[in-house]
């Protein structure tokens, strides 16, 4: 039995990564609907657009639901904390800074704890601070990414190896092989953010799920590094004109706004791909259809068996 699922009371060991100011109960409760675990982004949101997307999702689901808060970019990290517990959230996913005072929070009122790592050290401070579960995040991911770019498949193995809670792979994983390959490196699941926006139920604008369709392997950019603020982005001319006032040389506070979530719901909501940006981890060469969550995560639970078994005979 995988401790994933049976500590979240979820179906299936697929988590919906945070996606900033784009979340929405929508996506989120098809997910959990599905037997993976929704997420809420809370991004820069208002606790007041947060607490709206809250109670809209859990008029549409009665499954277990996550919240992240990335907290070194939300202003309002206790409000959302507060959200969190007032609505009986039953866990949450915590990014972008340092946990540690936030756990004891959570931990008092019952609820899970996912903390997001970049890094073997980070895992086992994590680890040591009360998380429950670890989601370790590799380069090949999409939106904000570490500026230490290690990649998916040497990351896992080495946490792993590292801590005793599960660890859930995110960046690079799109379908049921690459499910299967995360389990075959000791992690207990995946969560996916790209892979889960090119879906029927996804309310993003159809000319980003277009531009995922089309992709190739290599049509994401990494942005920011200038500035020490990793972030990939699918290759749009709008990504084409931050890399050239990186070059050019841009301020911090110039690429922070550039980049900022007006931007991404420009890009994302309103399909105004010069004006803004959309997100995309490399798994968007691998992208070819639009099929309904349901039907996605059962057949990644479907290849992955069938990948396994294939792999058995192998050896």
């Amino acid at each position: 039995m995988n401790k994933l699922t049976q500590f979240l009371h979820i179906d299936y060991p697929i988590i919906q990564g945070g996606m900033g100011n784009i979340s929405n109960a929508i996506l989120t409760s098809s997910i959990s609907n599905a037997g993976g675990l929704g997420t809420i982004g809370v991004g820069t949101m208002t606790p007041e657009e947060v607490e709206r997307i809250v109670i809209e999702t859990k008029e549409h689901t009665s499954k277990p639901i996550a919240v992240n808060i990335p907290i070194s970019v939300t202003k309002f990290p206790e409000e959302m904390a507060e959200l969190v517990i007032k609505y009986n959230v039953p866990i949450v996913s915590l990014s972008a800074g340092n946990p540690s005072p936030y756990i004891p929070v959570f931990k008092q009122k019952g609820i899970k704890i996912i903390c997001v790592v970049a890094t073997k050290k980070q895992a086992i401070k994590a680890e040591e601070a009360g998380a429950d579960i670890l989601v370790a995040e590799g380069y090949e991911a999409a939106g904000i990414n570490s500026t230490l770019e290690t990649t998916t498949l040497t990351l896992i193995p080495q946490i792993v190896s590292s801590v005793k809670i599960p660890v859930v792979a995110a960046g690079g994983i799109g379908d049921g092989r690459g499910l299967a390959s995360i389990l075959a490196l000791g992690g207990s699941g995946v969560q996916m953010g790209t892979r889960f926006i090119a879906t029927k139920e996804a309310p993003f604008h159809p000319n980003y799920k277009e531009a995922l369709l089309k992709a190739s392997d290599i049509d994401t950019v990494i942005v920011g590094r200038t500035v020490g603020k990793i972030r990939r982005l699918m290759n749009t001319s709008y990504a084409k004109s931050l890399l050239e006032y990186e070059k050019t040389g841009i301020s911090e506070e110039e690429f922070t706004k550039l980049t900022s979530e007006e931007y991404h719901k420009i890009g994302a909501l309103e399909g105004r791909l010069e004006e803004g940006f959309i997100n995309s981890g490399q798994i968007a060469g691998l992208l070819d259809d639009l099929p309904s969550v349901e039907e996605l995560i059962k057949r990644m639970i479907r290849e992955a068996k069938d990948r396994i078994n294939e792999i058995q005979h192998l050896l």
